[in-house]
């Protein structure tokens, strides 16, 4: 146990120090590794989980998700999501916050990031709110909550990586994240609509659509839909794998990507290289994080983690409950795909030795990292949204997202109490 409190406290001071998140697990790892068994062992190790997690055919659900998304980028359905939002509910009381909500939604049952999200919607809704006199604390709010549903909803990269590591059906946590998904685009509305009702003055309301306005959005936004139904329909129909469901919607987006003249021999290039790098720096945190893993796994925390579990048995909820409030807690210190990396492995042994859904756990874990995402001082959508409306100051985005984080909290209580919300639609699965 102390080997591996050691290893923590040196991965996160190289952290500290700037040190890519990757690189610092893997040094560590290593250093770990040879310490607990040899240098030699050390060394094959690093190259068996390099060479296994780049051939790992399950991966490739990943690349193709970020390539998806990145032509539903290209082919402005981001805008047109947004504007179909605003036609219905822009002319009420904080109606363009709940639009861009809502259309984060949208945008992340076609995109699988949340980062993505909130990066694309500081671009489409921030200029609309800042024409109509939103408080800059209330739509820099809207737009990095808003940006957390990217994960939440399906495709989402998360729920890939927890799949693998846990061996759980991808599809099954695919679907078990539409209930919980809509409920917390439902959330975060009643958070910018408790906002607005405190200050009137923070989002006042837009101009009224018409009757054929409406129409007309509604029609533009069916690529979305049809992408989404193609896709998670699909892979719950039984119709094809996840990965197969991936490779499929990266098709697909290319097509209307096409069909909308959006693309260029330049601007295809510029996607292909994008997607890539953001598949680098994804693999490049799993391969460390698994090496690091390994060493974990060679230290006595393990067990000692599941003896502790042993002791709640009578009363399974305080584990979950403990789970939770570390998730919640390592969420404002660590970056969210390395916290998951390092944790899952250890808490999802006790957690299915106690009974629980895997399924349902997963859920739970995309839960605990949108919280994380928001939460200071490292929640990474409040440096997007940051770094891309310079002139906020980062006190302004830590306020604004105060009550959305709030409402997520609410989200991952509501899961933990009725688990059916998210284990209902797996169950009829083929």
């Amino acid at each position: 146990m102390i080997e591996a409190l050691v290893g923590f406290a040196a991965f996160l001071a190289l952290a500290f120090l700037r040190v890519p998140m990757a690189f610092a697990m893997g040094i560590v790892g290593f250093v770990g590794f040879a310490y607990k068994v040899n240098l030699n062992a050390a060394a094959a190790m690093i190259g068996q989980t390099t060479y296994e997690t780049g051939m790992n055919y399950t991966l490739s659900v990943i690349p193709l998700f970020i390539l998806m998304g990145s032509f539903v980028v290209r082919a402005r359905m981001s805008e047109e999501l947004y504007r179909a939002a605003y036609t219905f509910i822009g002319h009420l009381r904080g109606g363009l916050a709940m639009s861009t909500v809502i259309a984060c939604a949208g945008f992340g049952a076609i995109c699988g990031s949340s980062i993505a999200t909130a990066a694309t919607f500081t671009k489409v809704a921030y200029p609309s709110m800042r024409k109509f006199g939103y408080k800059d604390s209330l739509a820099a709010g809207a737009i990095a909550g808003g940006g957390t549903l990217g994960i939440l909803i399906p495709p989402s990269t998360i729920m890939v990586i927890y799949g693998i590591m846990t061996e759980t059906n991808i599809g099954k946590v695919f679907v078990a994240g539409i209930l919980p998904g809509l409920i917390a685009t439902a959330l975060l509305c009643l958070a910018v609509v408790w906002i607005t009702w405190r200050d009137p003055e923070a989002g006042p309301p837009g101009e009224r659509s018409s009757g054929a306005q409406r129409l007309d959005a509604v029609r533009r936004v069916w690529p979305v839909v049809l992408l989404f139904v193609l896709v998670i329909g699909g892979i719950y129909a039984g119709v094809f794998t996840a990965t197969e469901g991936a490779g499929i919607g990266a098709g697909g987006a290319f097509v209307f990507a096409l069909a909308r003249r959006a693309l260029t021999w330049k601007i295809l290039i510029e996607v292909l290289i994008e997607s890539a790098r953001t598949t680098s720096m994804l693999f490049m945190i799993l391969i460390g994080a698994l090496i690091f893993a390994n060493f974990i796994n060679y230290t006595s925390m393990p067990a000692d983690l599941k003896a502790f579990a042993i002791q709640f048995k009578a009363t399974p909820w305080l584990v979950v409950a403990a789970i939770c409030v570390i998730y919640v807690v390592l969420g404002t210190a660590m970056e969210e795909l390395s916290m998951i990396l390092l944790t899952v492995p250890l808490f999802f042994p006790m957690v299915t030795g106690l009974g629980y859904d895997p399924v349902w756990f997963g859920i739970v874990v995309v839960i605990v990292v949108q919280i994380g995402l928001i939460s200071p001082p490292v929640g990474m959508n409040i440096f997007v949204v940051k770094n891309l409306i310079r002139h906020l100051s980062i006190s302004t985005v830590f306020r604004g997202v105060t009550p959305f984080t709030v409402a997520l909290v609410a989200l991952l209580a509501i899961i933990v109490a009725f688990p059916q919300l998210a284990t209902f639609l797996p169950g009829f699965m083929k």
